[in-house]
């Protein structure tokens, strides 16, 4: 295996100037840079990353905390972003663990144990105050659909209370006016701009706002199912129900269809995410299309762009979203 001495050699120049030619210093010419790198690749030398590591104060690793089950297809497909945007950066993953029920536990701490050079965050909510450390700290983070951010700390999210709007919208167009809102849990700023998105489009669409039509769940296939029980229960049911998940949506439809009711043709559905599981459901489901792959990049990107760069300031981004209509809604029946 080649060392640095031997790349030294074969470009004619002095370890040292390999050394800057591998840590980016720019007061190495073109040309002796261009030598350096042929020898690289003619002697295939795999730099030391350690090493590498002590020179810039790096340990060339970024962590992920999630706290959502993996099971979840919104968090398979959001890793596969982080991963796509992974590959060639010269960064590798840990998966960081956490014990926010001990009353002594600092995730800063647990991250500086580490060594990580930055942090994604997903699944965890603003008032944690553990989380809520990295906002101050010197640990460049990127948030996922948490509105926290700071000197080292930025966030991405989708557009939410407009993507909510737009479902309304959207059954409304059909003839609904009957129309429901499985909402996650209240709180996050995620779950309240959803909520609000559902109201506004009540707003524009001139139907008014009721708490019987709104249940509030987990996000998961059985908190639908039981949300969709209730609406289903009371005496004037709703004929379009908006869910703030497609795992929501996919139990909202089965407790519709145990009730011996069809949808789309009694009861329309719409889900939010556009996992992969939306477009293979039977029917297909019509959801919010919310680039879960993209937002999966950004926050890679970003997060790299503050490590490698720390005057730079730390991204605020909605990512947009859109409607993708499948099978799960249809024009209201009203007989």
């Amino acid at each position: 295996m080649a060392s640095i001495h031997d790349v030294a050699k074969e470009a004619g120049v002095s370890v040292a100037t390999v050394s800057k030619v591998l840590n980016d210093y720019p007061d190495v010419s073109d040309k002796t840079r261009k030598k350096v790198n042929i020898a690289i690749e003619l002697l295939k030398y795999q730099p030391n990353v350690v090493a590498r590591g002590l020179v810039k104060r790096r340990s060339w690793t970024v962590g992920v905390l999630l706290t959502v089950p993996f099971t979840n297809p919104f968090v398979s497909e959001l890793l596969e972003g982080i991963k796509t945007a992974l590959e060639n950066s010269g960064y590798d993953l840990v998966r960081l663990s956490t014990r926010f029920d001990d009353p002594t536990y600092s995730f800063i701490k647990h991250c500086r144990s580490r060594n990580v050079d930055g942090v994604v965050v997903f699944g965890e909510g603003r008032d944690n105050k553990s989380i809520q450390e990295l906002v101050t700290a010197e640990i460049p983070t990127m948030f996922i659909d948490t509105d926290l951010f700071g000197k080292r700390a930025g966030y991405i999210t989708t557009d939410n209370a407009n993507a909510i709007a737009m479902s309304v919208k959207h059954l409304h167009e059909l003839g609904h006016r009957k129309i429901a809102y499985i909402s996650g849990t209240l709180g996050p700023a995620v779950a309240n701009l959803r909520l609000d998105g559902y109201r506004e489009g009540l707003r524009v669409c001139d139907i008014p706002y009721s708490t019987v039509y709104l249940e509030v769940c987990d996000y998961s296939f059985d908190g639908g199912s039981k949300a969709a029980r209730r609406l289903l229960a009371l005496k004037d049911q709703p004929t379009g129900i908006v869910c703030a998940s497609d795992m929501s949506a996919f139990g909202a439809i089965h407790e519709i269809e145990k009730h011996g009711l069809r949808v789309p043709e009694d009861v329309s559905v719409v889900g939010f995410d556009n996992t992969y599981y939306a477009e293979v459901f039977k029917p297909g489901l019509t959801t919010i299309n919310q680039n879960i792959h993209s937002i999966g990049i950004k926050s890679i990107e970003y997060l790299i762009l503050m490590i490698e760069n720390p005057a730079y300031t730390p991204p605020v981004i909605t990512e947009p979203s859109n409607l993708v209509i499948r099978q799960t809604t249809a024009p209201a029946n009203n007989g």
